[in-house]
């Protein structure tokens, strides 16, 4: 039985991984924030349609598992004749349940920005899309700011869900490592060490980015 040093199962890790793991996190990130400030805005629009619409792709992303997701935009769509890559469907599933959560963070943002503020740009005569690209979104930015960044962690670590569709990302090679070597602590630890080293600057990045955009206000 092949036995392997910490170091080399760090970087056997990193080298088949890493990779993929950072693409997938990379790319539904950015899937999510986009749906997120959509489906929020759309959640408040005047018209019942598009609060509708918005309202089930909210519900359904929330009320089901994300793992179920997965599963039925990978092995089900095909049957209806949608292929997708394994990590096309993986960017798909996290960012689209993602996006659910990030449009209710970014909903309740908006609504608790002082009803005072919309009053005073009603009284300069402004749109209501300057009203919210100049006023409203920039204060709702800075208290979503926080809840935004814990759902892109918790993104992150939800990546590790694409192995079961064999994307070859940390935790599929985690696994290969541990079924040819045995060496379970040893894997498993380096791996919890790797996520753990991705996390931190995606975590520092936001509280950094929270405290800048904060500058100048009370």
């Amino acid at each position: 039985m092949e036995r392997l040093t910490t170091y080399e199962i760090f970087i056997s890790l990193i080298k088949a991984g890493l990779k993929v793991t950072i693409q997938v996190t990379f790319f539904a990130a950015i899937l999510a924030l986009v749906l997120g400030f959509i489906s929020g805005l759309a959640r408040m629009s005047r018209h019942r349609t598009i609060r509708f619409i918005s309202g089930v792709y909210i519900e359904v992303f929330r009320g089901t598992s994300l793992l179920v997701q997965l599963f039925w935009i990978y092995f089900a769509l095909p049957m209806m004749g949608i292929r997708l890559s394994a990590l096309t469907a993986g960017v798909l599933a996290i960012g689209l349940n993602y996006g659910a959560y990030c449009s209710e963070v970014v909903r309740s943002a908006i609504q608790n920005v002082p009803v005072g503020q919309t009053e005073a740009c009603i009284a300069l005569n402004m749109t209501k899309t300057q009203r919210m690209v100049k006023v409203i979104i920039p204060q709702a930015f800075v208290m979503m700011l926080p809840n935004l960044g814990n759902q892109l962690i918790e993104l992150l670590k939800s990546t590790s869900l694409v192995s079961m569709i064999t994307l070859t990302d940390l935790t599929y090679q985690a696994n290969i490592l541990n079924a040819t070597t045995f060496e379970t602590t040893k894997v498993y630890t380096m791996l919890l060490v790797i996520y753990f080293i991705i996390g931190l600057p995606l975590s520092k990045g936001v509280k950094l980015l929270e405290a800048k955009v904060s500058e100048g206000r009370v």
